[in-house]
């Protein structure tokens, strides 16, 4: 069973809580019966068995917040490489081809690595292109509307939906 780390670290303060009322009630106990100064203070077996109990839960929480822990690290590595930013452009390659059916899409991720796709089509044929990019920038030369559709994805996120 996997436990969100939001419930975990609420469980860990939680035992942590109930081990501070057991001393305090164990401190105030104490105080009630005087003992002299050379006697070993004992625990009663079952305030033993409740503190071994809470510790060997503390531990149990503890590995599960470490082993959480690092799975959100390699959750977000993988996050921070997926294709995350995309900027579309769509637009006549040619004067004698309408449609606006030629487009240039950048798939980049929070770095701006990723790829530009471009498609140009014509009356007879049409060819696509793949250009890798790396930064925001390419090694192979760049269409304006390559260059556009990279500027769209890394622009800031625009709302979906506007707020009326």
């Amino acid at each position: 069973m996997t436990l969100p780390a939001r419930t975990l670290t609420i469980l860990v303060f939680v035992a942590l809580g109930l081990d501070v009322v057991v001393l305090i009630f164990l401190a105030l106990a104490s105080r009630r019966r005087p003992r002299e100064p050379a006697e070993p203070v004992g625990l009663d077996p079952v305030v033993r068995g409740l503190f071994e109990d809470h510790a060997s839960s503390i531990q149990r929480l503890e590995h599960a917040v470490r082993v959480l822990n690092g799975t959100d690290k390699r959750q977000e590595a993988l996050i921070h490489g997926a294709v995350r930013r995309v900027g579309l452009l769509r637009y006549d390659a040619f004067e004698d081809v309408g449609g606006r059916l030629s487009f240039s899409c950048a798939l980049l991720d929070d770095r701006g690595t990723g790829v530009v796709l471009t498609s140009i089509n014509g009356r007879q044929d049409t060819r696509v292109y793949a250009k890798p990019i790396s930064e925001g920038a390419s090694t192979y030369n760049l269409s304006q509307e390559e260059e556009e559709a990279i500027k769209q994805a890394l622009a800031e996120p625009r709302e979906a939906v506007k707020a009326r």
